[in-house]
């Protein structure tokens, strides 16, 4: 075998792409739209016929999906309490490429597990307790949740020392079910990986083949994990690297700009003596994705024109209604680009938050909220208006929002500024487990892009 084809199963298009693996070089790529209305397979086999035409090797090459069709990966979070367990899973499931449509607290009761019900989650993470702490909750929402007849899958990953009690209520009840480490083994730590996991493990067990988006078995073997999921892992390898021989790029923040939503996932090393200064229950990790649902380039254009102040409700209005729209004149050109620059800055300060000087019975110190991204070496860009943007489309409109902001705001301060144009960190997250050090040389295709070509 000396390539591989990578597939990402998208919302609106079906991308596919060639791999050899002895170069780790994209050498062919096709789209096509996809085909939720028939069988996802079939803008599949329209991209693959593409790719042979290319090289003949996508033939027989083996196929390595990623997927977000059919509204991707819905995940409900039920703990304990709203800032410290439930924030804790939250921060998981967006991690977990998940779409986070219901955060619950409390203790399930009737209206409560009535809005789980609304909210159709693909699968419930359920959390509470820190490890040996109080697992009451936990054990009284499983066994709600069980008396319930609660039929999907669900990531059991609270109290370590409740796990018994909840499979036992699991198993009574033939709910679908996995257990993994505590989110929160202790007041200050959050632990996402071996729960990112177990959704993992869900998502290709249930919800997969759940859907219905094919008939044929070989779109659920293909099929590696939820798309935002795939490429948080391709933005790992491109901060971290493989080894010492085959390094990374450093601290990395990715920002995708969608239609609905916009994206950052980001890489950076969390210093234990900055952190110390948060004053956050959840402990900031290395690893973290945020999804900003109001922030987009069409469906969420009207609201986010308004956070921003743009004067172009008329505009974004008109996306919004016509969300197939394509600029035709440099003006309509003009007023995607702020959208996307107005799309790109607000969703860095969510995820980046901000410091500022306070007065304490120590004394004056640093309160810090969010994660710093001040010292990022390297911010990606993605998105249908940088791929497809014209020559200086980084400088206006991703650079922007770096530098000094008044208020305080964490943002990289002076990052290198690159297009992933050919959607390699989807394929890299997708190779990284088989065919690691291919996945390390595409990626570090992103990372070596020439200084004088940054601003275009």
């Amino acid at each position: 075998m000396t390539a591989v084809v990578c597939v990402d199963f998208g919302s609106t298009f079906t991308k596919a792409s060639l791999v050899d693996l002895g170069t780790g070089a994209m050498v062919a790529s096709a789209s096509h739209a996809t085909t939720i209305g028939t069988d996802v397979l079939d803008g599949f086999d329209a991209c693959l016929a593409a790719l042979s035409e290319q090289d003949a090797r996508a033939r027989d090459a083996e196929v390595l999906a990623c997927s977000s069709a059919g509204g991707g990966l819905r995940i409900a979070v039920v703990g304990n309490e709203e800032l410290v367990t439930a924030e804790a899973g939250r921060r998981v499931a967006l991690s977990s490429g998940g779409k986070v449509v219901a955060v619950l607290s409390g203790g399930l009761d009737a209206q409560r597990y009535a809005d789980l019900r609304e909210a159709e989650p693909d699968v419930v993470l359920l959390v509470g307790g820190t490890d040996g702490g109080n697992s009451s909750q936990l054990v009284a929402d499983a066994d709600f949740l069980a008396e319930a007849r609660w039929a999907g899958p669900v990531v059991v990953a609270g109290d370590v020392e409740a796990q018994s009690r909840v499979a036992a209520a699991f198993e009574e009840s033939r709910t679908p079910y996995v257990l993994a480490d505590n989110v929160v083994p202790r007041i200050g730590v959050l632990a996402a990986e071996p729960a990112r996991a177990a959704i993992r493990e869900m998502f290709l067990a249930h919800v997969i083949g759940g859907k219905h988006l094919s008939t044929r078995t070989d779109f659920a073997a293909m099929v590696r994990g939820a798309t935002p999921d795939v490429v948080l892992t391709g933005v790992e390898l491109l901060a971290r690297g493989l080894d010492e021989a085959r390094f990374g790029a450093g601290d990395v923040v990715v920002v995708d700009v969608g239609g609905a939503t916009t994206d950052v996932h980001s890489v950076v090393e969390v210093d234990p003596e900055e952190s110390g200064l948060a004053r956050e229950v959840v402990a900031t990790t290395a690893v973290t994705r945020t999804v900003e649902g109001d922030l987009g380039m069409r469906w969420s254009a009207v609201s986010t024109v308004s956070e921003a102040g743009l004067d172009l409700a008329d505009a974004a209005e008109r996306r919004r209604v016509d969300p197939d729209y394509l600029p035709d004149s440099a003006e309509e050109v003009a007023i995607d680009e702020a959208i996307a620059r107005a799309a790109i800055e607000l969703a860095l300060k969510r995820h980046a938050g901000r410091s500022k000087v306070v007065l304490s019975p120590e004394g004056r110190v640093v309160e810090r909220t969010g994660k710093d991204l001040r010292e990022v070496d390297l911010l990606v860009g993605s998105g249908g208006v940088l791929r497809n943007g014209v020559d200086g489309v980084v400088g206006r409109v991703l650079l922007p929002a770096t530098g000094e902001h008044d208020g305080g705001w964490q943002l990289p301060r002076a990052p290198r500024g690159v297009v992933d144009h050919d959607y390699v960190l989807a394929a890299a997250g997708l190779l990284a487990a088989s065919h690691p050090e291919a996945a390390h040389r595409l990626v570090q295709g992103l990372s070596s892009v020439p200084m004088s070509s940054l601003q275009s």
